[in-house]
């Protein structure tokens, strides 16, 4: 059943597609694909700069985000080696695991501190107890809204931290999902580094998410002026191609699918937590595109069942237990989606 092509509700992609506006603007573009991207890029980066109110030199396009965050550890690491210092990685686990990898990559030591055990936060006291106690640099890898729990953690917290932090600890923010948030607790880490709130916190965003562009590989940084060129040493030569600044262009400019784009993740998230409601399936409030939910009965099998039916949801996020990351894809996924898991619980697998 539909295992031919599947419903793909594990990678956190936008199941909308591509914006028209964007695919037309690629089409577009294809006569000059012989160019270096010089042109599309610096008019992203002017992009991005009046849509957040920062300068251009505080913004670094990335080839997706990911590579922003390779950099970023990249350039610490190196910095305390030019120090003679010791350098380590700070993370929540379960988090998104990119940083995780690269760390590993470079021989970089990662801490990792679990959530905190009643409502899966970041257990913020643990996690600067981790810096504090190391005498080198620490970067605190962060992702708010978390991936894969899809909460946000305190406002109020975090931003009393990264402002009292010590010289040694730098925070790189991940704000994946950043439209998506609607707690009006919530404020974005890019409003602190326009605040110049520390010299030390670096704050990365995709194109991604929203905007459905994974494929086409489009994110970026900002900070301070220096920290960015500090950065820059490190990415890639020509690192964002034509096509996906072009995409990225449009899809800015594109203010209704924008606004289609989350009505129709909103729907579509509403639609789960009544299903899961009416399950008595415990969830955790997601700002997200995406909701971590709870399975009864073990969740590999719930994995595989799911595949059987055509559909591929999350992956397991260890240490936690019980629970599964679903992908918010268009309301017609969702009613599949349902129909399955309601089908499960009459089997009593859920």
């Amino acid at each position: 059943m539909h295992t031919n092509n599947p419903i793909e509700l594990n990678a956190n992609e936008n199941s909308l597609g591509m914006a028209d506006s964007a695919k037309r603007a690629v089409t577009d573009s294809l006569g000059s694909g012989f160019r270096y991207p010089d042109n599309p890029s610096a008019a992203l980066i002017s992009k991005i700069a009046t849509l957040h109110g920062v300068a251009e030199n505080q913004i670094s396009l990335g080839n997706g985000s990911t590579e922003n965050i390779r950099a970023i550890l990249q350039m610490l690491q190196h910095r305390a080696l030019e120090e003679g210092r010791k350098f380590q990685m700070v993370i929540p686990v379960p988090t998104f695991d990119c940083a995780e990898m690269y760390a590993d990559s470079i021989g970089a030591p990662v801490v990792k501190i679990p959530l905190t055990a009643e409502n899966y936060d970041l257990d913020l006291q643990r996690l600067q107890k981790a810096a504090n106690d190391f005498d080198g640099i620490s970067l605190l890898y962060l992702c708010n809204p978390n991936n894969p729990t899809g909460t946000i953690t305190s406002t109020a917290k975090l931003k009393d931290w990264v402002s009292n932090a010590p010289d040694n600890h730098y925070f790189l923010l991940d704000q994946a999902y950043l439209e998506y948030v609607t707690d009006p607790s919530f404020e974005s880490g890019i409003e602190w580094v326009k605040q110049q709130l520390s010299d030390n916190l670096i704050v990365i965003h995709t194109f991604s998410k929203l905007y459905a562009l994974a494929g086409m590989r489009v994110g970026y940084a900002i900070s301070n002026p220096q920290a960015i060129e500090d950065v820059e040493a490190f990415m890639s030569m020509d690192n964002t191609n034509l096509s996906g600044a072009i995409a990225a262009i449009a899809t800015l400019n594109d203010a209704e699918f924008l606004a289609l784009s989350l009505r129709t993740t909103n729907q579509s998230r509403q639609m789960i937590e009544s299903a899961l409601d009416e399950l008595g399936l415990r969830y955790l409030p997601s700002q997200a595109n995406f909701i971590f939910h709870e399975i009864k009965g073990d969740l590999k099998t719930y994995i595989d069942r799911m595949r059987e039916n055509g559909i591929k949801v999350g992956r397991e996020f260890p240490p936690v237990k019980g629970f599964n990351r679903l992908t918010l894809g268009i309301p017609e996924e969702m009613e599949v989606f349902i129909e399955v898991l309601k089908s499960f619980r009459k089997k009593g697998w859920v």
